[in-house]
């Protein structure tokens, strides 16, 4: 049940004439997302007023499980996403004087080698990355003794076998001996910006010797300076959200267009930027995203994680945390789908000129809640705690009634229990029940997805105003950074805004409350044995 915003989308044409006036103040975010390069212009009221998107190659694999991407090619891209927005300002009689801030939000955990003179040794190790280091250098007696006393041996063993610096140190000697900055795809691009060597403290989402309580690196004696082949200097300098990584260099401003000494205030990951661009600054208040990777996040002032050794992440605030329960390609599957089982929509929409996404929301529409039993865990890419190395993806309930349509529908609900599972845990570790849901990403976009979070979550969930919301983020980063809001919770209420609410369904809520305790909360246990076998007779996971 749906309650519909009063905001509609032909604002920016209505507002248009307002926009001609030059005292108006505008921040630009720049969004490097996984699939697309984004340039966003907002307003002081969070309004979308002018974007660019280029659409990039996610990654090129040289071996299977290997996910890499040209750094250069990155730039290219956002430098060709700002020359094409330039028009778009244009045409709505905006200035560039009248922007007064950029920042910046990437995707997390994509890694760059760059030489002494700032040049890329290798491609970036996007962060789908499988491939694993598991012959490494020993660390100290004491270390392997300790973890091994406490029962961590196998988490840190797990922590250096996927920490990318491992395998280049091991399988690539010559280009890790020549690395000069090792640093994530958001230091990479603010180098290139400015010229520094400097990165978000909100960024450091990865395999690195990162404090994620102190929010710096790591100390000198701790265990991760002996786990990762990392020195000190190799990293960049990490700035808080909202200060200033630098100005904008006269080489980057003649590549992107952006003007020479604009201020680059130091913003959130992307996943951050969706929190804080959704209004989610408390811990009753849960952020689901519906992106390639699946999120359920709440920001708090303590520091609180949701599984032991994984860590709450920076939040896009100075000195608050991220809780985060994370799907591993979550919304992949639904892409998975698509390009699998979905070439007849696509067809359609292509001779009709329509959307495709609609045609897959009607799929949604002829299937009742719960899909007939068809109930999926969607554990397609395994974990260290929840799910174990050793899972995979299941999907049961199988009858001769079950069409396409219900198994794109059980992906939609499979994702919904994992997510709903991952509130819980959330809520049982900061001792918070949520009061208020809010819903972002590329599935978000579906008002069937929707309807289906609100009936799995028995809650009423909302989208925010705007789809772009870790653009939102970074923007609110770069406005409180250079002083057009005093503080965060100024600019939040004043930038972020509640879209469509939709409501539980009462029948459908009871069909997944049972299903959801009855079934999906007991498949792992049951079906870990199996996979454990599987894993055993075909290698795979490793």
């Amino acid at each position: 049940m749906i309650k519909k915003n009063a905001e509609q989308s032909n604002q920016k044409k209505k507002q248009q004439d307002a926009y001609q006036n030059e005292d108006l103040n505008y921040v630009l975010a720049l969004d490097n997302g996984t699939q697309s390069v984004r340039a966003l212009l907002f307003d002081l009221k969070g309004q979308l007023v002018a974007k660019s998107k280029v659409d990039i190659e996610p990654y090129f694999s040289k071996q299977p499980g290997w996910a890499e991407q040209e750094p250069n090619y990155y730039w290219q891209m956002l430098v060709k996403a700002c020359n094409e927005l330039w028009p778009e300002l244009e045409s709505l009689k905006i200035k560039k004087s009248q922007i007064k801030a950029v920042s910046l939000t990437c995707q997390r955990a994509t890694m760059v080698n760059l030489d002494n003179q700032g040049h890329p040794l290798r491609p970036a190790f996007v962060w789908l990355d499988q491939r694993e280091q598991n012959k490494l250098d020993k660390m100290s007696w004491y270390w392997r003794a300790l973890f091994t006393l406490v029962g961590e041996k196998q988490t840190i063993d797990y922590f250096r076998s996927q920490a990318e610096s491992n395998w280049i140190k091991h399988q690539q000697p010559d280009i890790w001996e020549n690395t000069h900055k090792f640093m994530l795809l958001s230091g990479f691009h603010s180098f290139k910006l400015t010229g520094k060597y400097v990165d978000s403290v909100s960024s450091q989402v990865g395999y690195l010797p990162f404090d994620f309580k102190n929010h710096t690196w790591s100390k000198p004696l701790d265990w991760r300076w002996q786990a990762l082949p990392i020195k000190k200097e190799m990293l960049p300098q990490l700035i808080p959200c909202g200060d200033e990584l630098g100005k904008i260099s006269e080489k980057a401003s003649s590549d992107t267009g952006i003007p020479v000494g604009l201020p680059l205030i130091s913003a959130g990951s992307d996943k951050a930027c969706e929190v804080l661009g959704s209004g989610c600054l408390t811990p009753q208040t849960g952020s689901l995203s519906y992106g390639t990777t699946a999120t359920y996040n709440t920001t708090n002032t303590k520091y609180v994680e949701a599984f032991k050794r994984l860590p709450a992440y920076p939040a896009a605030m100075p000195n608050t945390y991220n809780t985060e329960i994370i799907v591993q390609r979550g919304y992949w599957m639904v892409s998975w789908f698509k390009r699998e089982f979905g070439l007849k929509e696509q067809q359609i929409a292509d001779q009709q000129g329509i959307i495709a996404e609609s045609l897959f929301d009607d799929l949604l529409k002829e299937v009742p809640a719960g899909s007939m039993g068809l109930v999926l865990q969607p554990y397609w890419n395994p974990g260290i705690r929840t799910p174990g190395p050793e899972a995979k993806g299941a999907m049961i309930g199988f009858g001769d009634v079950h069409t396409r349509a219900h198994i794109y529908r059980a992906i939609i609900e499979g994702i919904g229990y994992a997510l709903r599972e991952g509130k819980e845990l959330s809520e049982k570790k900061s001792k918070v029940k949520i009061t208020k849901l809010m819903v972002s990403g590329g599935g978000s976009q579906s008002d069937q997805a929707m309807q289906i979070t609100a009936d799995i979550f028995g809650m009423a969930v909302q989208r925010p105003h705007t789809y772009e919301t870790s653009g939102l983020g970074a923007a609110i980063n770069a406005a409180v950074g250079v002083g057009l809001f005093e503080n965060y919770e100024n600019a939040v209420a004043k930038m972020t805004h509640g879209g469509d609410i939709f409501t539980p369904i009462e029948s459908n809520k009871k069909i997944y409350d049972e299903l959801y305790h009855d079934v999906y909360k007991k498949m792992y246990s049951r079906l870990n044995p199996l996979y454990k076998a599987i894993r055993k007779i075909t290698g795979y996971p490793n």
